[in-house]
This record gives C-alpha cells, sequence and structure tokens, in this order.
C-alpha cells in the first residue's frame, strides 16, 4: 500500500485462483493534489501489460470504477526480502548472491525493454512464497517506473530519500543508471552481514549508509557520494563484493556499472569468491535484529505521512514476532529494554514528522508571503492603470469637446460662406441683366 492506493487480497470466482487487488484512487481534478492522474495510472498499466519475467510481479486483468483503478496483480505472499532475512540467523555471501542475481535478472530484463523502475528499495523486493527452499524473488511497484526514450531528456525528483541516486537529488537527467544506484547504494548498510551490495548497506548495519537526521542531510550525503566500508561491520565482506558495491555507488551515471556489467561481474558469477580465504568455509555471520528493528523503524519515518498507518502495521508485525521469540521469563528483562528503545524510536519518529510539518508550515507560510506581495504589486500596477485610464479618458473627452468646438465654428463658417456665395452670385446675375439691358 502506498500514498494513494491500497492493495487487498482477492479470488477470481470463475476459478478460484487468489491475486492482490491494487486500488488507486483517481485524481477527480487536474489541479489537485489528491489521487493519481490518469496519465500516471495509465503510464504504470502500459508498463505491467508490457513485462512478462519470473522476478517481476505480473498484471492479471484491469477493473475501473468513479474513484478508483483496480489492477488485478499476481499474488506475491511471501512477504518482503528483508524480513524473510531479519528472521534467519545467519547467511552467507554465496547465499546472498542467490537472491542478488534474481533482482539483477529482473532489472536486466526491465532495462532490456528500457524501462526505469526509479523504486529500487527493500519494501518493493519481495518473495512469491518464503516457505520454499530457494524462494523466487518478485520486483513490485511500478507506480514511478518510467519508458527510457532516446532524445527524450527525462528529470524528475521522486522515490524514497535515502534511495534515491546523485543525478534525482539534482535534478538532472535521469535513465536507466539511477535503478543501478539502488541496486547497489543504499543498501551498503547490510553488506557486511551478507555481503549484497544491492541490499548490503541496509541488512549490514541496519540503516542506509546515507541516511541523515533530517531528509536534507540523508539528500546531502547521497549527492556527495559520502560512505565508507565500515571495519566493525564488513571485515568479513569479500574485496569482491566491496569491487561490486564501488562499481555502482558512482555519482557519474556514465561511470557507473550497467546491468550487464553487473551480471559479468565475478562477486556475481560466484568466480574466485574470496581468494584470500581459499580453503576456508564462508564466514557466516549473525545478524543482529536491534539493527534491523531500528532500521525497519528509521527507514519508513522517512516515508510521506500518508503511510504512517501501513508503517505502525508493519512495525507492529515486528514486535510481535519478536516477543513470540522471546517469551521466557528469563528474557523479560530483555523485552523491556527493547520495548524501551522502540518508544524511543517512535518518539524520534514522531519528533521528526513534527519538524517535517514546521518545515512544510515555514513553507507555505513563505508562499504565502510572495503570494501577499505579488498581490500588493499588482493591486498597485492596477490602480496605476486606473488612473491612467482616467487621464486618457479626461483626454479623450477634450479633445471630443474641442472637436465638437471646432465641428460648430466649421458649421457657421459653412452658413456665412454660403450666404456671400449667394450675394456674389445675386450679383453677378444683376451685372449681367444690366449688360443685356444696355
Amino acid at each position: 500500500s502506498g500514498q494513494f492506493a491500497i492493495v487487498r487480497k482477492c479470488r477470481e470466482r470463475k476459478t478460484g485462483l487468489e491475486y492482490a487487488a491494487k486500488f488507486i484512487k483517481k485524481r477527480r481534478l487536474s489541479s489537485s493534489r489528491r489521487g493519481v492522474s490518469r496519465e500516471e495510472i495509465e503510464r504504470e498499466v502500459n508498463i505491467l501489460r508490457e513485462i512478462q519475467h519470473p522476478n517481476i510481479i505480473t498484471l492479471h486483468d484491469i477493473f475501473e470504477n468513479k474513484t478508483d483503478v483496480v489492477l488485478i496483480l499476481e499474488l506475491v505472499s511471501g512477504g518482503e526480502l528483508f524480513d524473510f532475512l531479519a528472521e534467519k540467523e545467519s547467511l552467507t555471501e554465496e547465499e546472498a548472491t542467490q537472491f542478488l542475481k534474481q533482482i539483477l535478472d529482473g532489472v536486466h530484463y526491465l532495462h532490456s525493454k528500457h524501462i526505469a523502475h526509479f523504486d529500487l528499495k527493500p519494501e518493493n523486493i519481495m518473495l512469491l512464497d518464503k516457505n520454499v527452499p530457494n524462494p523466487r524473488i518478485k520486483l513490485i511497484d511500478f507506480g514511478i517506473a518510467h519508458k527510457i526514450e532516446a532524445g527524450n531528456e527525462f528529470k524528475n525528483i521522486f522515490g524514497t530519500p535515502e534511495f534515491v541516486a546523485p543525478e534525482i537529488v539534482n535534478y538532472e537527467p535521469l535513465g536507466l543508471e539511477a535503478d543501478m544506484w539502488a541496486a547497489g547504494g543504499p543498501h551498503l548498510g547490510l553488506g557486511p552481514f551478507w555481503g549484497v551490495p544491492t541490499l548490503s548497506p541496509l541488512r549490514l548495519s541496519g540503516a542506509s549508509p546515507f541516511l541523515g537526521e533530517t531528509k536534507q542531510e540523508t539528500l546531502t550525503n547521497i549527492s556527495a557520494v559520502n560512505y565508507d566500508f565500515d571495519e566493525e561491520y564488513f571485515s568479513n565482506t569479500s574485496e569482491l563484493a566491496k569491487d561490486f558495491i564501488r562499481r555502482l555507488l558512482v555519482k557519474d551515471p556514465k561511470k557507473r556499472m550497467t546491468i550487464a556489467q553487473s551480471l559479468e561481474h565475478p562477486w556475481i558469477k560466484r568466480r574466485n569468491v574470496r581468494n584470500e580465504d581459499s580453503g576456508k568455509k564462508p564466514e557466516r555471520r549473525r545478524l543482529k535484529t536491534t539493527r534491523l528493528k531500528e532500521y525497519t523503524i528509521k527507514s519508513h519515518s522517512s516515508m510521506p505521512p500518508n503511510n504512517t498507518y501501513i508503517n505502525f502495521e508493519r512495525f507492529s508485525k515486528v514486535m510481535e514476532e519478536v516477543a513470540a521469540a522471546e517469551e521466557s521469563l528469563r528474557e523479560l528483562e530483555r523485552n523491556k529494554k527493547s520495548f524501551r528503545e522502540d518508544i524511543e524510536a517512535l518518539l524520534s519518529i514522531y519528533e521528526e514528522k513534527e519538524s517535517w510539518y514546521k518545515e512544510e508550515n515555514e513553507s507555505i507560510s513563505q508562499d504565502l508571503r510572495q503570494i501577499r506581495q505579488e498581490l500588493h504589486k499588482t493591486e498597485a500596477l492596477k490602480r496605476q492603470a486606473q488612473e491612467e485610464t482616467r487621464g486618457v479618458v479626461q483626454a479623450a473627452n477634450g479633445l471630443r469637446r474641442r472637436y465638437r468646438k471646432l465641428e460648430n465654428h466649421y458649421e457657421a463658417l459653412a452658413k456665412q460662406v454660403a450666404t456671400e456665395m449667394k450675394f456674389v452670385q445675386e450679383l453677378v446675375w444683376s451685372i449681367e441683366r444690366e449688360k443685356l439691358q444696355s
């Protein structure tokens, strides 16, 4: 579910098969910010109709009513890959690359059709079924995906702050390269846990490596490509894995590793992995649940306010799972401490949201002041125009009076001339008659 969409499980009456119904709220007025525009909905639908890949969610059908467009999608019930990994006690790089390979295969398919997802993040990387030996990855949510056309420059500012590429932050032309940043950068914080650059950052340290105290600080970190391989978390990560991440976390999109190059990278192809540790069994690192829980709260707090209910619903689910795993009385004190940490994290969320609201209010107040200033200027110009108009009207009236005066004078002269002409004619006739008589 998102800001203007809700996903429900549904069943087809004819076949009994289950699907996911995504209700997208339509925008009623073009000037409104509520809902999704017809153009954006059609773009998402057209992209979903075009794609058919084992690692990408499938569109089954479409319906529409007065308020919503309903997309009937493949039911992806395995939950988020992130949550699945959080439940596991350990994971090797070899196991991690199996998941990453599926993600890259899905992105490779999209890029082959010149489609950029633009929103690759943990919440949009799910499992079709987590209760099978080798779960299948599914990429979901094509709400901001775009078809990249050659020769058409495309710019936009969208996505989740800690997962966007530098070119989005800097409002530069966008292309398929933005997905490759998301395939390696935003997730660097988990890298040490399983070594996956795509999701490694988050899964390793429990937070995006670029996540700052504020949204602006996060975007600044991304624009500056400000990150490092913390020895505390990356000490057991192979050099090939680090090289994979470095090649993706490149500010210049043209120098960033492409999807084809990433699939050929030795770390993905499993060639010469951990040469420095030859003969040793791959070391498995234990996932730090507390850090993952901290990431869950932190990352969700950076989303728009409209997602609040869904975020806390997900957080509640995590807490229930933690509580179920820690039922014994001997761990009661640890549970209390965990609850206190969670409450502090929630307070932090509320404080951050309160700060966000204040920033928005200040921005709106500034806009209103500017509008008032423009209104005053407009009113002054209007008064000036009215005064000038009155002056013109007065001048026109004066000219009209002068014209009438001259017209009357002309008529009087015309009458006088006519009288004198008549006198002259009569005089001429009189002289002519006298000549004839004499």
